[in-house]
């Protein structure tokens, strides 16, 4: 679902959070120092013994980023990871075609380079996900044709080569599923909408705090605004390697080789 809902409008989307989370941070640094400015005026002593509170919040607010773009670049090498295993599945079974007798092979090849090139869309397609979901459905359907062929031409007389052939099958269709709904594992949203309101808390508390010296340090403000956003663009960027400007397409060249092969 939340694949559909972003598809074709992500780097919007991703724009136009950073934008708000800029403007937001800038804003809330601002509003901290002048609380606190204030607060400093009517008690000299107001703005003091608050570390313990800014230091849990700034630090739970980095330990949530650093969680969030761990598990956003685990996900990441995941999914980069099960397109090189596809395309390791997808060769071995189609040099154990071999094993069929040789009547039997013309059908069950020109189905399986069909089901392969149905597989290389379903990808390219995104981020039109409509097109992305017809061609995985065209692949989808080609598994059970492509099973009942094999299982047929290995029925009479043609054990060994079922013994090796059908499990190189099931485990190539199976990788299919796994990618299929590795590409939708994310965090729920709750928890991304929980890091930026950390985010924004701890802008605030950082302003806060700057007015202790008494006067506004915009060079390093921008500097952790920055930083921070860059962060959470890239740990939403990551979550979604086939919409964003960091893609995994790199990496289906390795099933596109594999189909080369398949004269």
């Amino acid at each position: 679902m939340q694949q559909a809902l972003l598809s074709g409008n992500f780097n919007l989307i991703a724009l136009l959070i950073v934008v708000l989370l800029l403007a937001g941070m800038f804003l809330l640094v601002e509003v901290g120092f002048r609380v606190g400015t204030r607060h400093r005026a009517q008690d000299a002593g107001a703005v003091e013994g608050l570390g313990a509170l800014e230091g849990g919040v700034l630090g739970l607010m980095s330990l949530l980023l650093a969680f969030s773009f761990s598990g956003a670049a685990e996900r990441f090498s995941t999914r980069r990871a099960l397109i090189v295993e596809e395309s390791n599945e997808l060769g071995t079974a189609w040099l154990r075609l071999e094993l069929l007798p040789v009547t039997a092979q013309p059908a069950i090849r020109d189905s399986f380079r069909s089901y392969v090139d149905a597989r290389i869309e379903s990808y390219r397609a995104l981020p039109d996900f409509d097109a992305a979901m017809a061609a995985f459905s065209r692949a989808s359907a080609l598994q059970p044709v492509i099973w009942k062929m094999a299982v047929d031409a290995t029925r009479d007389g043609w054990a060994p080569a079922a013994t090796v052939l059908l499990p190189s099958l099931n485990s190539t269709f199976d990788i299919s599923n796994t990618r299929f709904w590795a590409t939708r594992m994310h965090p729920p949203f709750i928890l991304h909408g929980l890091l930026l309101l950390l985010v924004l808390l701890g802008a605030l508390l950082a302003g806060y705090a700057m007015s202790r010296s008494g006067r506004r340090r915009w060079s390093h403000t921008t500097i952790f605004v920055l930083m921070v956003v860059i962060t959470v663009w890239i740990i939403v960027d990551l979550e979604y390697p086939r919409l964003g400007v960091i893609q995994v397409s790199d990496f289906d060249q390795a099933i596109i080789d594999v189909r080369a092969t398949m004269k």
